[in-house]
């Protein structure tokens, strides 16, 4: 679990081994050690915002509500901030 220099700019998280499990137990877990960041990744119903990306596997998961999907010891999640502009 890792989150990006974007957002460990605001506070300092660095990457960690957490237990598999659905994605809001693994993201849950891993912000349980920079608990400020919460503030960053989900807004105020646990969702995460539409300014963050969260990857698994390289791969942009669409359901920011639920987070359901369920994760093994082998997989990788990456949380961005999702930058946009001209």
């Amino acid at each position: 679990m890792e989150f990006a220099a974007s957002l460990r700019r605001h506070v300092d998280c660095p990457p960690q081994q957490v237990a598999p499990g659905s994605l809001r137990a693994v993201l849950e877990a891993a912000l349980s050690a920079a608990p400020a960041l919460a503030h960053y990744v989900f807004d105020d119903q646990r969702c995460v915002r539409k300014h963050v990306a969260v990857f698994v596997n390289q791969t942009l998961v669409l359901d920011r509500q639920h987070l359901t999907q369920t994760l093994t010891a082998n997989d990788r999640v990456l949380v961005i901030q999702a930058l946009t502009g001209g």
